[in-house]
Formats: C-alpha cells, sequence, structure tokens
C-alpha cells in the first residue's frame, strides 16, 4: 500500500467519525460513512492529494446537510 492510499484511507476515516459524531441522531452512521466514500470517489483525481481532507470533510458535509434537511422536511406518515 502506498503513502498516499494509506493517507487518503486515514482522512476518510477521520471524516468519517468526525460526521458521524456531527450528523449524530439525524442520520445513522451507514448513511455518513456511505456519503463519505462516495465522496472520495467523486473527487479521485479532481483535487491534488493535499487538499484530500478538507475538499472531503465539505462535500461530504455538504451532501450529509442536504439528506438531513430532506429527512426533517419529508411528511410524517401516519
Amino acid at each position: 500500500m502506498s503513502v498516499d492510499v494509506a493517507n487518503a484511507d486515514q482522512q476518510v476515516e477521520e471524516v468519517t467519525d468526525a460526521l458521524t459524531e456531527e450528523f449524530s441522531g439525524v442520520l445513522p452512521k451507514l448513511v455518513v460513512s456511505r456519503t463519505v466514500l462516495d465522496a472520495r470517489r467523486d473527487l479521485e483525481g479532481q483535487i491534488v492529494p493535499e487538499a484530500l481532507g478538507e475538499m472531503l470533510h465539505r462535500l461530504a458535509r455538504h451532501r450529509l446537510n442536504t439528506l438531513g434537511s430532506a429527512k426533517k422536511a419529508a411528511p410524517v406518515r401516519t
């Protein structure tokens, strides 16, 4: 495993942990994890490796905010 891949994996884990805590009670950990992984995939080759941590956090957080807002706006079924 290269240093870049190991560093990227560590950043994914750190972002996932931080966002799981931030969205606790709003979105399940599985949704947070999947969103972070999807954002990582979308950023692959689009940014310099040094920016991955910050850009990953920003993109995943934006997507999770959108999901959280949609969840709150969904009508309650009785």
